[in-house]
């Protein structure tokens, strides 16, 4: 897992409120705020196009930051990005300092190893299902990683594999992994299955031939059905 430095150089942002962050989007600029380490929070704003840049990478969320404001540098991990509902624009997005010698916690990748050739795969023909995608790792920055392997090359069919089977560099631990002890439930990473979709087809051809032998009462047989029974059954002439 080597790692990859991540540099975003920021502006002190003095202006506050909705109508300056309005004003700073419109220039192409993300607003956003950095705090933690004993320090007050500061008000910052990043170039749009750079943000989009950096956030293609899968690493950035789960690497330390190297923020620039001038010459001086902070080393941060992303906490909070804040995005439009329905354009590809980033809104805001929140910064947590970090010190060295104090845990961080955050969100990390889960990566399965060997999916092609598990052996519920290959031999089984089951599909892989991944339940989880990352995990919450508590951890020194110096020992947080880009992301987790979680091996499933013996995997067998209808098998699980579970956070406990994740293989945790040091340093690093997974806190719901002792909820999940404290209270005797298990959390699955991830399955290899035979996806059933025969059965499914099998049901609808059923229904389909229920309809062609007029098992299943049309629209109109319903309706004549409603007008008889609020008849009481029986039709009379004046």
């Amino acid at each position: 897992m080597a790692k990859e430095d991540f540099d975003l150089v920021a502006e002190i942002r003095e202006d506050a409120g909705k109508g300056a962050s309005r004003r700073l989007r419109k220039e192409g600029k993300v607003p956003a705020i950095i705090y933690g380490a004993g320090r007050p929070p500061r008000a910052l704003v990043f170039d749009h196009n750079r943000v989009i840049q950096q956030l293609a990478n899968e690493k950035f969320y789960s690497s330390v930051l190297n923020i620039k404001v001038g010459e001086k540098s902070q080393a941060a991990i992303v906490k909070d990005i804040q995005r439009h509902p329905a354009r590809p624009f980033i809104m805001h997005m929140d910064f947590q300092r970090i010190v060295e010698d104090q845990e961080i916690r955050m969100n990390v990748p889960i990566h399965l190893v060997g999916a092609d050739v598990a052996v519920g795969v290959k031999q089984g023909g089951g599909t892989v299902q991944q339940m989880r995608n990352d995990v919450e790792v508590v951890c020194l920055p110096r020992h947080l990683p880009e992301y987790l392997d979680i091996d499933i090359t013996d995997l067998e069919l209808d098998g699980l594999m579970y956070l406990t089977d994740i293989k945790l560099p040091e340093g690093v631990a997974i806190p719901e992994i002792a909820l999940e002890e404290e209270a005797g439930q298990a959390q699955p990473v991830v399955s290899i299955h035979v996806i059933k979709e025969e059965i499914i087809e099998e049901e609808v051809e059923e229904g389909l031939e229920e309809v062609a032998e007029g098992e299943v009462p049309t629209v109109g047989d319903e309706e004549a059905a409603a007008e008889e029974s609020d008849d009481g059954g029986e039709k009379t002439e004046e």
